[in-house]
């Protein structure tokens, strides 16, 4: 199986064929990380209801919490209207920043 074709035709991706994915908390509005997906990590959210993404730095894909059990439950998806930026509303289990932090965008405001 394969991402279906009327939603990879609305995908604008990367030179890299990747394309940016926003997880948010679906019942506080909460940002809580950004990450890449191809089309098959699309395809393997949207029939899985897990959070799938595409490593850049390890090349492979990995489904959130399957190494720290902080899953993201994906409760909906939706394309932007440019069509390059996907985002996920999620039910987060746990931390969804590497570094144990509940959400990527609390380290340092800027100005």
């Amino acid at each position: 199986m394969s991402l279906d074709p009327e939603i990879a035709a609305r995908l604008k991706r990367n030179a890299e064929g990747l394309v940016p994915a926003i997880a948010q908390q679906h019942d506080t509005g909460e940002v809580l990380m950004m990450a890449w997906m191809n089309d098959e990590a699309l395809h393997r959210t949207l029939t899985t209801g897990r959070a799938t993404y595409w490593s850049r730095s390890r090349e492979e894909f990995w489904v959130k919490g399957d190494t720290s059990g902080h899953v993201q439950h994906v409760k909906s998806v939706a394309l932007d209207c440019d069509g390059d930026t996907i985002l996920l509303k999620v039910d987060q289990v746990g931390a969804a920043c590497h570094t144990g932090d509940r959400t990527c965008f609390d380290a340092g405001l800027l100005g």
